[in-house]
């Protein structure tokens, strides 16, 4: 789910995200071109969804998962579609892709930050701990990717990328018990961050 994308990842399937974005794409490009005829700039989208999911972590700091959780499953479209209208538009750019991924990053922090707030408040030790581990495992799967292409290395591998991280999550907060998906985000998104970690070392051994 982003603004701007290498050519690569354009033209082929190499993840969960690619191949989501592919299936849907009869929905997201008439949609992303009916948005560019508005005149709406794909970075609006893109602060929208940040803004949606604040409001969402808020309700979900004051315990109300149901409606923190359709908050943030009605953001999750918004966040695919800045990168169609990007594509769309023509406006595919570095900046474009750096805002994209920075608001991501913000996006989920502030999400575990409101749970976070929640079962701190009510002293739920445990699920507080599960917060921090399944913050710190997505962060992680980021930032591996991230500093590995920086370094000319390839880390679009493991279970547990963003996308699923939000499949996880969204349904979990509707069914009002987000213990569920951390139990299931905590170990994978730490895991998908050691299979990147241990990818990238297969390649620079291998080069």
């Amino acid at each position: 789910m982003s603004n701007t994308e290498p050519a690569h990842r354009v033209s082929t399937l190499h993840t969960f995200t690619d191949w989501v974005r592919q299936i849907f794409s009869f929905i997201l490009t008439p949609l992303a071109e009916y948005i560019v005829k508005l005149g709406i700039h794909p970075n609006t989208l893109t602060f929208s969804g940040l803004v949606g999911n604040m409001i969402g972590a808020y309700l979900l700091s004051q315990g109300n998962f149901l409606w923190g959780g359709i908050i943030i499953l009605v953001m999750g479209p918004i966040d695919a579609l800045d990168g169609a209208t990007a594509r769309a538009k023509g406006v595919i750019t570095p900046w474009g892709a750096f805002v994209d991924s920075t608001t991501d990053r913000w996006s989920e922090s502030v999400i575990m930050l409101g749970l976070l707030v929640h079962y701190a408040t009510i002293n739920a030790t445990q699920s507080t701990v599960l917060v921090l581990l399944a913050l710190v495992g997505s962060l992680m799967v980021s930032y591996t990717r991230a500093r590995a292409e920086a370094l000319g290395f390839k880390a679009n591998v493991g279970v547990m990328t963003r996308l699923e991280r939000y499949l996880v999550l969204a349904p979990a907060l509707l069914f009002n018990h987000p213990e569920i998906a951390l139990w299931i985000i905590a170990p994978l998104a730490n895991i998908t961050a050691v299979q990147r970690f241990l990818h990238v070392r297969k390649q620079w051994y291998n080069h």
